[in-house]
């Protein structure tokens, strides 16, 4: 248990206790204490008058005495400051925390005994390249699902493929009529890039048949509706929901194209599944829970014979369901997957992460969900994120001028050279170390600027932002584990094993010492805050700070060279846990730290 933790705990009994009434730990405050005032952590009292009937320094008072009461070896007094309680923590209990914990490689983690939890992301589409809003759903899911791994979750990762229905149709039939058998092997081209260019193809088509049926005298909605390319697509849908064996084959042989070009991609990223999901596969199931919901009167039948839910009562409206053709919407297959993520892993809680455009589907499916009495309907939560814009504007994929996340990934690893030999960081590494280290960087500079804002606030991404050595940034951060690993090597310390350990300190922390070693103790807290909250944005913001604190412990007291050898010992055994939180914090988060930079 962290020290905020232990606080938090103690402020708990203390109401119970002196004021007869229980509370929960999160009705506690307690945050590290501003510099302008003495002590190390502050509780906040004022919510807790209401329960003592005291003014806020009474309450301060009595808690703080009660504090001081159950732990004397954590707490060495206490000031109460308008209403503020400041605890001082005792010297030794840093030291000892970092005697035990530096060289703990699994500080910062829990035990795996909590419940299960599913996390869904990434969920491409067949008909086109993954682009930089799909790097944030990646980033951003495979970073909460290992977050919640390390606060002791079991957690599955999975993917649902949307690889069946009309968009996936209008690259198939523009291939068909354009290609002229082209394949990515014939043309070198990735696969998802080679389906992707017939996506737009399509759509450039369909714009000249518009304008074209527009300039005889329809009207835009007409011409949308009666351009032959289009009827052409529908047709195409028809037949492969009829399991036409022609259609099938060219469906199956495009699709694997596509998922050559996701599979290489998502190894280049790191993006893994324990499981992957394909709507091919799951609309079938989620037209059969219609129907069941259906003859239970869940649901009702329109005249044109289409299906729908009312959710009017709950604040909603009328939701299709089923067209009025049997075919299905992509609530259908949403319902389907539902059902089979439960029988498949039996899940407390399932995660959708998925763009805030999706807010409104994703509050419907949870109501039908629970409507159709599907096993932990109660768990299903929508992780709404904000979307990636660029400088120029927001992205489109139908026009072909979507920011391909392929294109990208490219551009932050060049962008990570210029920068990197500009500043004259490139000798002594052979030319393969270099390109890993460039596209160590540029990942970095990309996923850090990506998942250090929270999830749902919208993101212009600027890329030469990102790769600052200086800002707030990943650079930064991989440039100060850097460092830490040049202090090791030249104190000759390769194992935590080779820091002698020390009976007895004599000596008194420093300011800059005691802040760096409290920052390190509240790792765990961190964790379990960026679980919690869904949100690995608390960690960036964390394992950032602590590169800066670390930046100016090392500006301000020497290392090597420090005045005693029981200093030098402390610092090295300080630097060797902030190097540790900040590797680890950063695995989390999917980025790596070079040794040498």
């Amino acid at each position: 248990m962290s020290l905020t933790s232990e606080i938090k705990h103690l402020v708990v009994q203390a109401v119970e206790e002196l004021y007869d009434r229980a509370i929960g730990e999160n009705e506690v405050t307690v945050n590290p204490t501003k510099p302008e005032f003495g002590g190390d952590y502050t509780v906040v009292v004022f919510q807790l008058t209401r329960y003592s009937k005291l003014s806020p320094e009474a309450t301060a008072l009595q808690i703080g005495e009660y504090l001081l009461e159950k732990d004397e070896d954590s707490f060495e007094r206490f000031e109460v400051v308008k209403g503020f309680l400041n605890l001082y923590i005792r010297e030794d209990y840093w030291l000892e925390f970092l005697q035990e914990y530096y060289d703990d490689n699994t500080f910062g983690r829990q035990m795996t005994d909590k419940e299960k939890v599913i996390v869904e992301y990434s969920s491409p589409n067949t008909n086109k390249p993954l682009h930089l809003g799909h790097l944030r759903n990646n980033f951003l899911g495979w970073s909460v699902a290992e977050i919640l791994k390390a606060n002791g979750y079991r957690v599955v990762k999975t993917c649902v493929v949307n690889d069946r229905g009309i968009h996936i149709c209008k690259s198939m039939i523009a291939w068909m009529k354009y290609a002229h058998g082209a394949t990515p092997e014939s043309t070198g081209i990735k696969g998802d890039h080679f389906v992707g260019q017939y996506y737009v193809k399509f759509n450039e088509v369909y714009e000249q048949q518009i304008q074209a049926l527009m300039a005889a005298g329809k009207s835009r909605e007409e011409a949308e509706e009666q351009a032959p390319i289009m009827q052409e697509a529908r047709e195409l849908l028809k037949r492969w929901e009829a399991h036409d064996a022609e259609v099938w084959k060219v469906w199956e042989m495009m699709n694997n194209w596509v998922y050559a070009g996701f599979e290489e991609t998502y190894r280049r990223i790191g993006s893994d599944f324990d499981k992957i999901y394909y709507e091919s596969e799951t609309y079938l199931l989620g037209k059969k829970l219609v129907e069941q919901g259906l003859k239970k009167k869940i649901f009702f039948k329109k005249s044109d014979g289409s299906v729908w839910v009312d959710l009017r009562a709950e604040g909603l409206d009328e939701k299709l369901l089923l067209r009025s053709d049997g075919t299905s919407v992509y609530i259908t297959q949403d319902l389907g997957l539902a059902k089979l993520k439960y029988e498949d892993f039996g899940a407390d809680r399932s995660i959708y992460v998925i763009g805030d455009e999706q807010n409104y589907h994703m509050q419907v499916l949870k109501l039908v969900c629970q409507k159709l009495g599907i096993p932990q309907a109660d768990g299903i939560y929508h992780l709404s994120y904000g979307m990636v814009d660029l400088p120029g504007g927001k992205m489109k994929s139908r026009e072909g001028t979507v920011v391909d996340a392929d294109d990208l990934l490219d551009e932050m690893k060049a962008t990570a050279e210029k920068y990197t030999r500009e500043l004259g960081k490139v000798e002594g590494f052979q030319d393969h170390e270099l390109n890993a280290l460039f596209e160590m960087i540029g990942q970095a500079a990309l996923k850090f600027y990506l998942l250090r804002v929270s999830p749902q606030k919208r993101i212009v991404f600027h890329p030469g932002e990102s790769v600052d050595f200086q800002g707030h940034t990943g650079p930064f951060i991989q440039y100060t584990y850097a460092r830490i690993r040049s202090v090791f090597r030249k104190a000759r310390v390769h194992n935590a094993s080779d820091l002698p350990f020390l009976d007895e300190w004599q000596e008194e922390l420093l300011p800059e010492e005691k802040s760096l070693i409290r920052m390190l103790e509240q790792y765990p807290d961190q964790i379990q805050q960026a679980a919690d909250e869904l949100d690995p944005s608390i960690l960036a913001h964390y394992v950032f700070e602590i590169a800066r604190m670390y930046n100016s412990f090392y500006a301000e007291l020497p290392i090597a060279k420090a005045d005693s050898e029981e200093k030098k010992i402390l610092r090295l055994m300080i630097s060797w846990l902030t190097a540790h939180v900040i590797r680890s914090g950063m695995q989390l988060l999917g980025m790596q730290v070079p040794d040498k930079m």
